[in-house]
């Protein structure tokens, strides 16, 4: 690397006080945990491997050195396999996360559903029912439209795309009617986990070169980051 594009030593340690409050809040989240999968403890983790990463990178461009941290890849998150060879069941569970930057654009939509629904009223007639507050706006529109449908058209509901996650994993049998309603995401067993795909901004710290080269000129694109404990 040219000396005109080595980072500077105060970008070196920038980097390295990164590390060091990534690991002070990696702590803190283990700390307080609620259980085997607390997603504060899984964001604190990938905080914490991509400010390691980034020191790796610029301890070895300025100084030619390299650090003993071994940045675990997609094949290393989830522990090996141990579900059922043949599986009987499955389940697939899904988070995605969603920031509410136009409320108006919400509320429009909502107030459109009840208009609708309440057999020919009007969207101002509809804004003191359900859909004339943020929390009523999202639970007409969740319980109209199917996750799937929201997630393409989040832009028309006033919605933008945080981080998602995709789990699939195997069971021996169904489970029984209700028995995990009440807490769907606690009975998850890691090492049933058949794959993963995740959906975060942490994929994108890639710098605007390696962007271009994947993108050539068209812009934006969502990373995905396949984890497959049997590959």
């Amino acid at each position: 690397m040219s000396d005109a594009v080595q980072p500077t030593t105060a970008e070196v340690r920038a980097a390295a006080e990164a590390v060091k409050t990534a690991l002070d809040r990696h702590l803190a989240a283990v700390e307080r945990r609620t259980g085997d999968d607390d997603p504060d403890v899984y964001e604190a983790f990938n905080e914490l491997a991509a400010a390691a990463e980034e020191y790796d990178e610029l301890l070895y461009d300025r100084y030619d050195e390299v650090t003993p941290f071994e940045i675990p890849g997609g094949d290393d998150t989830l522990p090996p396999y141990t579900g059922p060879e043949e599986p009987n069941a499955l389940s697939v569970v899904i988070r995605r996360d969603y920031a509410v930057v136009e409320p108006q654009r919400l509320l429009a939509q909502a107030q459109r559903v009840e208009a609708v629904e309440e057999d020919g009223a009007t969207a101002d007639e509809g804004f003191d029912a359900a859909s004339g507050t943020i929390h009523g706006a999202l639970g007409v529109l969740f319980g109209e439209f199917e996750p799937d449908e929201i997630a393409t058209r989040h832009k028309e509901f006033g919605l933008e795309e945080g981080d998602s996650t995709l789990w699939v994993t195997a069971a021996d049998e169904p489970a029984e009617p209700g028995e995990w309603l009440e807490t769907p995401f606690e009975s998850i067993d890691p090492q049933r986990v058949v794959c993963r795909f995740d959906v975060s901004a942490v994929f994108d710290e890639e710098s605007d070169d390696d962007l271009d080269n994947d993108l050539g000129s068209d812009g934006e694109t969502e990373s995905l980051d396949p984890l497959d404990p049997n590959r």
